[in-house]
């Protein structure tokens, strides 16, 4: 996710998201993974390294509050870019030890991205993973920063596979940032970046048949309290005939302990011949430190996918997002988008929004990187770029 909009409205924290999250990246025992090359072999200890650049034109015909028209070099477009190392040993008994380490970066400037964790504006280094683990056949442990295992549940079911623009990525991470990162004394919770990468955590994932879930505790790390700061999440796919997916998770106030953050999501995605029809719902809750009520959102995504030719995949995709407990806070939005796979690791993308906003329209109910892009107005916008995999 991009970086645009300032603190003061809750900034441009990004996601993954997510992210992080396309055909690209696996779930496994181990956590998420990408396809990578083996570029040492050391005492039976294999180093690996992968990247993901992405890069392309975006046009929109509504910009700011006078409205006018803007277009720039954005990065990011269906995935975020990135650039990882991961190691994997074998030891004994079927006993495997392995590590991640994954940075983000913004490909029209160079920058390290910037993260939505409440202990400041920086770029750390390794923004989406820094962790070590062990597996085996009776599943795995991770111990450091990584994914979280409720955002990676949807990843089949989300309208658009939570790619980093026009999906409900931002939904989900806007509408867990501005209950987290305050400033010390206010909502506050420095062990999750927009409820995506989880800091001081620990992570246990198995796959029991056709089930694949992840159990995640994020340590609060403050004296007196093994709840303060800290942060929990819980997250399956069903994979069969259809897919299914479900999630929760609770983020809890540095100093108060108070669930600041509830989320919770279902999803289902239906193939049927060369088209895969997808409905995702996710629902965030924010409250002040003290438990008063904030805001509550209803984010719904509906989309189909045709695999129209062996190289193309189109989508269409519908998303509408409301807080309930601010009316006007809402959008109804419309995406049509093409990838055209020109080798499994080059992809060339064509995608358009047609966003229409409510009257007091916030992040929270954004599918745009950058925020809504007129408040109380409908806007369009169109990215076209190229995405490359090693």
């Amino acid at each position: 996710m991009k970086k645009n909009q300032s603190r003061s409205v809750a900034g441009r924290a990004s996601a993954t998201a997510a992210i992080a999250l396309t055909a690209l990246a696996l779930t496994t025992a181990s956590g998420i993974v990408h396809a990578g090359t083996v570029i040492g072999e050391i005492g039976g200890t294999k180093i690996s390294i992968f990247g993901i650049l992405d890069a392309g034109l975006l046009y929109q015909s509504k910009s700011g509050t006078k409205g006018k028209a803007k277009s720039s070099l954005e990065t990011s477009g269906i995935t975020p870019t990135i650039i990882g190392f991961k190691g994997e040993r074998d030891l004994e008994d079927g006993l495997k030890a392995f590590f991640n380490l994954e940075a983000h970066f913004d490909l029209n400037n160079g920058m390290f991205h910037g993260s939505g964790d409440a202990d400041g504006t920086g770029s750390p280094l390794f923004r989406r993973q820094a962790n070590i683990g062990l597996s085996g056949d009776w599943g795995s442990v991770t111990l450091g920063r990584q994914y979280g295992p409720a955002l990676l549940a949807h990843v089949g079911t989300e309208a658009r596979g939570f790619k980093e623009q026009f999906s409900n990525v931002y939904a989900w991470a806007y509408n867990q940032y501005a209950a987290t990162a305050g400033a010390v004394g206010t909502e506050r919770n420095t062990n999750n970046d927009v409820g995506i990468f989880f800091n001081n955590a620990v992570q246990y994932r198995h796959t029991l048949g056709p089930v694949n879930f992840g159990v995640l505790w994020a340590l609060g790390g403050k004296s007196g309290s093994t709840t303060n700061n800290s942060a929990w999440a819980l997250g399956a796919t069903y994979t069969g005939p259809v897919t299914l997916s479900a999630s929760y998770q609770v983020i809890k106030d540095e100093d108060t302990g108070n669930n600041n953050v509830k989320h919770g999501g279902v999803g289902i995605a239906v193939p049927y011949g060369p088209f895969t029809f997808k409905a995702n719902y996710l629902n965030a809750k924010n409250e002040t430190r003290s438990g008063a009520n904030v805001s509550d959102v209803g984010a719904l995504g509906l989309g189909i996918d045709w695999k129209w030719h062996a190289k193309h995949t189109a989508t269409l995709a519908y998303y509408n997002n409301k807080d309930d407990r601010n009316p006007n806070d809402k959008t109804t939005n419309l995406v049509i988008s093409n990838d055209y796979a020109i080798r499994p690791d080059t992809t060339l993308y064509v995608q358009m929004a047609h966003i229409d906003a409510g009257s007091a329209a916030t992040i929270k109910t954004s599918i745009v990187a950058a925020g809504i892009p007129a408040v109380g107005e409908s806007a369009t916008l169109l990215n076209v770029g190229l995405n490359f995999a090693f």
